[in-house]
């Protein structure tokens, strides 16, 4: 490799070094303060950059915030991704899928994903970039479909319920119950000695139940 092309491939593999340490320094200020208290100049500090920099990766700070939760939901899209690819029934990768819940429920990002998805939903304008987070959703859209067409060959799942409906009411119960639970420390509750890993599993089992022909 010539002098030139060297250096312009140490160059850009700095810059994305660069960009993957301002956007950990994100998640991380804004799981904290959250997002509204968050400023440009708290990440700036965080990453250990100066705001001129910061600013030359991301000119808005709304970009910033749409960064992260991408970041924050590649995971997720991987999961379903693995899960949908392995040879088990419906009602398996289900069980599967409600256990990532269960085991991610506990993450601090969900404390940023909820306080995005509020964020978001009281701009009054869409969100800069927010295109790419929404194509990486229905990428998890697609997954599940695969799952429920399962569902609607294997026979794992009970024959006299719509399927699709009723698989995609499922899953969206779980994980609202999951995050709601997440932060269950800062919203009151009924008082109970369960712990949200036990509650988490009870409604695994009454779901599953449910679907089980």
């Amino acid at each position: 490799m010539d002098p030139k092309s060297r250096y312009e491939q140490e160059r850009l593999k700095g810059k994305q070094s660069r960009l993957i340490t301002i956007v950990e320094a994100a998640e991380r200020v804004f799981t904290l303060k959250g997002i509204e208290k968050t400023t440009m100049q708290d990440i700036a500090n965080d990453a250990n950059i100066g705001i001129a920099t910061l600013f030359r990766y991301f000119p808005k700070k709304e970009r910033l915030i749409v960064a992260v939760a991408n970041k924050l939901l590649e995971p997720i899209l991987h999961q379903f991704q693995s899960i949908a690819g392995l040879p088990l029934t419906c009602l398996e990768k289900l069980e599967r899928l409600f256990d990532f819940f269960i085991e991610d429920h506990n993450n601090p990002s969900i404390t940023f994903m909820v306080d995005f998805e509020s964020y978001a939903s009281h701009s009054l304008e869409p969100l800069e970039g927010i295109q790419d987070f929404e194509a990486l959703n229905r990428k998890i859209a697609r997954e599940y479909l695969t799952i429920i067409q399962n569902g609607l060959e294997d026979g794992s799942i009970r024959s006299d319920i719509s399927v699709q409906d009723t698989l995609t009411t499922v899953l969206n119960t779980f994980g609202l119950f999951s995050r709601k639970l997440s932060l269950r420390k800062n919203i009151l509750l009924l008082e109970s000695d369960l712990t949200s890993d036990f509650q988490l599993q009870l409604l695994k089992k009454i779901l599953i139940d449910y679907l089980r022909p």
